[in-house]
């Protein structure tokens, strides 16, 4: 089974940039659709963006749209979510999930939950 851990995130001013990183193990990464989603307290977790097996098609959430970008590097087993222009209500717990399918992984419904990366952004 694959197994997710994210990394960079931290502190950063609005305004400012940062590029999460999510590795995988496991020989099946390529085959599967990668997303982001993120929890700010006392709220739900939300879905933010995915994209697909071959990384030719992504999806963003509206909020996102202009400023997250999410790429992949399959012969590293890594996907990475770019993010500019932060804003204080971006501030959440960033979580990787994978699935087979892009669609459901948008539903929430996912096979395997990274433990989740820290964002803060300042205002």
């Amino acid at each position: 089974q694959v197994q997710l851990v994210e990394s960079g995130g931290g502190l950063v001013q609005a305004g400012g940039s940062l590029r999460l990183s999510c590795a995988a193990s496991g020989r099946t990464f390529s085959s599967y659709a990668v997303g982001w989603f993120r929890q700010a307290p006392g709220k739900e977790r939300e879905f933010v963006v995915v994209i697909s097996w071959r990384g030719t098609n992504t999806y963003l959430a509206d909020s996102v749209k202009g400023r997250f970008t999410i790429s992949r590097d399959n012969a590293k087993n890594t996907v990475y979510l770019q993010m500019n222009s932060l804003k204080p209500e971006d501030t959440a717990v960033y979580y990787c999930a994978v699935d087979r399918s892009s669609i459901r992984l948008r539903g929430g419904s996912v096979e395997v939950w990274g433990q989740g990366t820290l964002v803060t952004v300042s205002s």
